[in-house]
């Protein structure tokens, strides 16, 4: 009896022991879910959600932002990116344009389709879609009836079309040493533009060019840029045509090496007093010129016998007086060039003096310009290029623009420069290219009208650039090269020997 008594009384303390227990830890969770707890919890996930929402929101904006302000072009031709004069171009079109890429679905070239982008990203007005060949076997059959090569372009507005080519696209030269092709350059910029320009014209201007006269044939580069201006280009002999046709929208007058006859100078004045736009070009002759320096004395200018020799060493290059390097004016044919750094390179130029009588009507404004040192050399045979008394005094111009305002809202634009070597590839090579944007702007500003706007981009060079030093800058680095820093490192190391030996 007494054994059972303490068995119960043992399992009553064993009860009560483990309600104890769960007494304590039914009070440790009411504790876990006081209010304080609950509000600091609430806290950490209201501002984890946020943080989240935040994050995601910031995602979907810098998606939605257009590429050109998310990546960064650190190639040194900016072939992934557009110049000013195609921003401006695209920002000014006001027709829907469509760019279909010919490729096979993940086979795309990157540089192109990275710069298509940059295109649709700038106007509004630009679609760029890619087309697969073997998706859509029939879809350039609407445009050509050729195999088109893969990765080329199609442009379209409307009914007109233009195709790009892919080898259009980058220039390659052949190696003879080892007869294989290297890209030396990329032209999908201009070929772009180009293209755009084309098919948002409504009318292409003619250029024509004077011939009959020993006229200088046009440089292939130049030549390359003005048809891709979309600028057709045809000869014109007044002889047989007898005056400047209707159609014209510019006339180039490309350094004859003999004079036009009276009649070619009557027909060519006739033009131009009507409104007619011309860039005439000349270069030094010891022929009679009376005829072509008639047409350029009737506007106000005319050409300083000789050759203009350059005193100033930071208005020359090659170590040669008479390869100038004139200062670049900020007028309004060259606005866009004048403020881009290049340099241009002037062979022998004659120098262009301003007549003591013009018009009031007519505007002259200097293009390019030569250091006050320089003079016209008048024997230009002679051995020496030292100044002497017969020799003109400078300074000169050796490129202006004319403008001359007419009745019925017409108005004369003539561009003239004294020398035909700007347009010379090899000459222009030597500037990195800055001869040829100054004549395709210059001769953009004559052709573009109010339906039809010219415009011309270089090839991008991916060869090594060269570096333009003129006379000055040559010998400034000859100085710090072969004195200044072989005298400082003498001097270095005599004071170092001195310190040495006197402790």
């Amino acid at each position: 009896m007494k054994f059972r008594e303490k068995k119960e009384k043992r399992s009553v303390e064993k009860e009560r022991k483990t309600d104890k227990k769960k007494g304590k830890f039914k009070e440790k969770i009411k504790r876990s879910f006081n209010k304080k707890y609950i509000k600091n919890g609430s806290y950490s996930m209201v501002i984890s959600v946020i943080f989240i929402a935040v994050i995601v929101v910031i995602n979907m904006i810098i998606n939605a932002l257009p590429s050109r302000y998310l990546e960064i072009d650190v190639s040194d031709q900016k072939i992934f990116s557009i110049g000013d004069q195609t921003e401006k171009f695209l920002k000014k079109l006001d027709k829907d344009v469509n760019i279909y890429q010919v490729a096979a679905s993940g086979s795309e070239d990157e540089t192109i389709k990275k710069l298509l982008q940059k295109y649709e990203d700038t106007s509004d007005h630009i679609k760029v879609e890619l087309k697969d060949p073997v998706v859509n076997p029939k879809f350039t059959s609407e445009y050509t009836d050729q195999q088109l090569t893969a990765n080329s372009l199609i442009v379209e507005c409307g009914e007109r079309s233009k195709i790009i080519d892919y080898n259009d696209i980058y220039e390659t030269s052949v190696d003879y040493n080892t007869y294989s092709y290297n890209t030396t350059g990329f032209d999908g910029e201009g070929q772009i533009t180009g293209a755009i320009s084309y098919v948002t014209s409504e009318d292409l201007p003619i250029l024509y060019t004077l011939d009959g006269h020993g006229e200088k044939e046009l440089d292939s580069v130049i030549r390359e840029d003005i048809e891709k201006a979309n600028i057709e280009i045809k000869t014109l002999n007044l002889l047989t045509e007898e005056c400047v046709p209707e159609d014209a929208a510019c006339l180039m007058i490309n350094s004859p090496s003999s004079d036009i006859s009276g009649e070619e100078k009557d027909a060519i004045l006739s033009y131009l007093e009507n409104g007619g736009k011309a860039m005439i070009f000349s270069d030094y002759t010891e022929e009679k010129m009376d005829n072509f320096d008639a047409v350029l004395e009737n506007y106000g200018v005319k050409r300083a016998e000789g050759i203009v020799i350059e005193k100033d060493a930071q208005h020359y290059a090659m170590q040669t007086p008479y390869y100038l390097v004139p200062a670049v004016n900020n007028a309004e044919p060259i606005t866009s060039f004048s403020s881009s750094g290049y340099f241009v390179l002037a062979p022998y130029a004659q120098g262009i003096q301003k007549t003591d009588s013009v018009r009031d009507t007519v505007t002259i404004e200097s293009l390019l310009t030569t250091s006050d040192s320089a003079y016209s050399k008048i024997n230009v045979k002679s051995e020496s290029l030292e100044k002497t008394d017969e020799d003109i005094e400078g300074p000169f111009d050796i490129g202006v623009s004319i403008k001359e305002t007419l009745d019925d809202d017409k108005e004369t634009q003539i561009i003239y420069y004294s020398t035909a070597n700007l347009m010379d590839s090899q000459i222009n090579q030597a500037v990195a290219g800055g001869n040829e944007q100054m004549l395709m702007e210059s001769l953009n500003w004559m052709c573009s009208s109010e339906g039809t706007e010219t415009i011309s981009i270089p090839s991008k060079s991916l060869e090594i650039s060269r570096l333009t030093l003129t006379a000055y800058d040559v010998s400034f680095w000859k100085i710090c090269v072969m004195g200044l820093i072989p005298g400082f490192f003498l001097i270095a190391g005599f004071c170092i020997w001195l310190k040495r030996r006197k402790a």
